[in-house]
């Protein structure tokens, strides 16, 4: 027995299965390669999905936390620390708008907290039309969502997430709504009536298999919410901190929510999410309405710190850029018949497949020392770090055509590459 079939075995015995039983096991990492407890080497091109912003052992971090912990590991929310306001004083900075912000633990944790800015937020609205008051309920209760997004696994992000085989078993979840065909402007502005409270949407999706909001939509998504009084949540929990060649995806369409929140590439690694309110949002909450031990860790915020720190120093907004545009050509020049095109942006990218073969050419991939990940049964989703090089990009599209050789088989072996382009 292999050591990785022990541990694997050990995991089994040990863990819940909602994870299934994962293939790798994972003992080390350095820059963009990781290493399994058998020592076989991997390009990482998932980076933790999304997650490890600047690649694994990065310098940067290691100091920022190693300093971090020294000094101080864990405060509560009953005391304060500069970390935490640093960091959020530079992601308003970034977003570019006065607001506050509500630090987490995660994804999840933070679109809790949006929901909860966004009851908060319209029961003062309608106390100050003489309706309720702060602590009646307010009258705009439905919230609109995307069909296929994706938002969280707890119950009020779990509500918001427009992908029914996980979120109808655990129905019903005391929260109104209303799911629209992500892109479809008509949609949305129907689905926007007087019960609406706020319009959750990613400007990528990404569990649905990286599917970028179309063009105009996100500002038809501003238009509709300020014209009926709802609310704009966009969540870049995957897209947000560089992954697109933009701090924020949204910032392509030149929009500005009322709440952004962020987790994932943030902390490098190290977990922490953000709800940011702006404007009314940032005030919403009052002393009591919300809380979290181990928001705003003083560990995590250096680390957060440290990613910003390196993403604008060492340019890699344009790099995520120019490696995804890299990326994106080189693996529609391969032209193989089981390729349908690359969609997304920067580093955050999705494989098209003609056929649902995702689960069988992640497999192969990683047999060839590529981690990737089958989001959907026709797509697979890459994010590598925001540090991945030209050269490691071109490993990679090299390596391509004779992995989708081996999932697609002798009969599409000897298929020309114009006729490929045509089918897809």
């Amino acid at each position: 027995m292999t050591a990785a079939q022990l541990l694997r075995d050990r995991y089994a015995a040990a863990l819940m299965p909602n994870y299934g039983l994962p293939d790798v096991a994972l003992v080390g990492g350095q820059g963009c390669q990781l290493w399994d407890a058998d020592g076989k080497e991997y390009l990482d091109l998932i980076a933790g999905i999304a997650v490890s912003a600047l690649g694994h052992g990065h310098p940067a971090i290691i100091k920022a936390v190693t300093n971090q912990v020294v000094l101080l590991a864990h405060t509560s929310n009953l005391f304060l620390h500069e970390p935490e306001v640093e960091l959020a004083e530079r992601l308003l900075a970034l977003v570019g708008s006065d607001g506050r912000v509500f630090f987490s633990n995660s994804g999840t944790e933070a679109n809790e907290a949006a929901l909860k800015v966004v009851r908060r937020c319209q029961a003062k609205r309608q106390a100050a039309r003489g309706g309720a008051g702060r602590a009646g309920r307010p009258d705009r209760m439905v919230i609109v969502a995307a069909e296929h997004g994706f938002h969280g696994r707890s119950m009020g992000a779990l509500a918001l997430t427009g992908k029914a085989s996980i979120r109808e078993p655990f129905g019903p979840f005391g929260l109104s709504v209303r799911f629209v065909p992500y892109g479809d402007v008509a949609a949305l502005r129907d689905a926007l009536t007087a019960d609406c409270a706020a319009v959750f949407l990613e400007p990528c999706q990404g569990e649905a298999g990286v599917v970028p909001a179309p063009d105009g939509y996100l500002r038809a998504a501003r238009d509709a919410c300020d014209a009926t009084g709802a609310l704009l949540v966009l969540d870049e929990i995957q897209s947000g901190i560089g992954r697109t060649g933009r701090w924020f995806a949204h910032q392509q369409d030149g929009v500005l929510p009322d709440v952004l929140t962020l987790a994932k590439g943030l902390g490098g690694g190290l977990p922490i999410g953000a709800c940011i309110g702006l404007g009314e949002c940032g005030t919403a909450l009052d002393k009591g309405d919300h809380g979290s031990t181990f928001g705003g860790n003083p560990v995590a915020c250096a680390a957060a710190l440290a990613v910003l720190d390196t993403i604008a120093a060492d340019g890699l907004l344009d790099h995520a850029a120019e490696v995804g545009m890299q990326l994106t050509a080189g693996i529609t020049a391969i032209g193989h018949p089981l390729l349908a095109g690359v969609r997304g942006r920067g580093l955050w990218l999705a494989v098209m497949l003609t056929s649902p073969a995702a689960g069988q050419l992640e497999a192969a991939c990683r047999d060839a020392g590529f981690l990737v990940n089958a989001v959907q049964p026709d797509a697979i989703r890459l994010a590598p770090p925001l540090i991945l090089s030209s050269e490691q990009a071109a490993v990679f599209i090299a390596a391509l055509p004779d992995i989708l050789a081996k999932v697609a088989g002798p009969a599409t072996a000897g298929q020309s590459v114009q006729a490929a382009g045509e089918e897809s």
